[in-house]
């Protein structure tokens, strides 16, 4: 077998400067678009409860396109679509003093658009999970509907939407791979790039998937600390170990998750790309 040792240890443990690039490019774009998402996720669940079926509506088709196309369509409709339609081109901007290439806005926006669909429907079931009784109990005693949905359910939702939140955004780290095809600088398309010069496949897409499980373990610690910490906060049980997460034991959600677990990703959309 012809498997450079001496390249792949020194690749793996003393990254190029391209390739640590790339990796935080990875990380910054999915921490960003994650959070766009939730926001934009928060405000069409909010309207998918609308007791106006107009407003419900708008919501319930944006969700229905945007989980019925694949994430690498958008991608490309967004990004060289619009530009050769003469209605929008990403250009270069700064914001807040830093320079924003104009392709890492169209992934910022697309990735973001795309998992806010997903997000919608885990916050809506998450609020959906609160009894009925707490909201009543709220307008009973005064509160505003909006007051009570910022105060009393939606501090009680966060123990369902946390956790497939959580998964969420572990695939959501996986998912930027498919940026390459636009030129966004990432893990992978900055490991294609060493992998041109070097020649030298094998060796350097090993270190990048090792890169990529890295970044994902270390999210799962994460997860599993918030969720405990939350859980522990509304006193609900113990959610499974990092160990049993990896491993098996359960995906971690504490009783009550399913109808919120549900509106998350089959998991076969976790395919490369999510198989959008």
């Amino acid at each position: 077998m012809n498997f450079d040792s001496a390249f792949f240890w020194d690749a793996l443990l003393h990254p190029s400067a391209a390739f640590l690039d790339g990796l935080w490019q990875t990380v910054y774009i999915s921490v960003v678009a994650q959070a766009l998402a939730v926001v934009i996720g928060l405000g069409i669940a909010l309207m998918r409860r609308s007791k106006k079926r107009w407003v419900a509506g708008i919501a319930g088709f944006y969700i229905w396109v945007i989980r019925g196309t694949p994430l690498l369509v958008q991608l490309v409709l967004v990004y060289n679509g619009l530009a050769a339609a003469k209605i929008y081109s990403f250009s270069d901007a700064t914001l807040f003093g830093l320079v924003v290439p104009g392709v890492i806005q169209a992934a910022l926006f697309t990735l973001a658009i795309n998992e806010s669909a997903y997000m919608a429907e885990i916050i809506r079931a998450g609020i959906d999970s609160v009894g009925k009784g707490q909201l009543e109990a709220a307008l009973a005693i005064g509160m505003t509907p909006r007051a009570a949905m910022r105060w009393i359910i939606l501090p009680q939702a966060l123990r369902f939407i946390v956790p497939p939140l959580g998964n969420n955004f572990n695939a959501m780290m996986k998912t930027t791979s498919i940026l390459s095809v636009i030129g966004v600088e990432e893990l992978f398309l900055n490991t294609q790039a060493v992998s041109s010069t070097t020649f030298r496949t094998f060796e350097i897409f090993i270190v990048a998937a090792l890169y990529y499980l890295l970044l994902t373990t270390l999210w799962s610690f994460v997860q599993a600390w918030i969720e405990s910490r939350l859980n522990a906060a509304t006193g609900a049980p113990r959610p499974p170990s990092v160990i049993q997460r990896l491993f098996g034991g359960g995906r971690g959600a504490p009783p009550g998750i399913p109808v919120a677990q549900s509106a998350a990703r089959p998991p076969d959309a976790a395919a490369p790309a999510r198989a959008r």
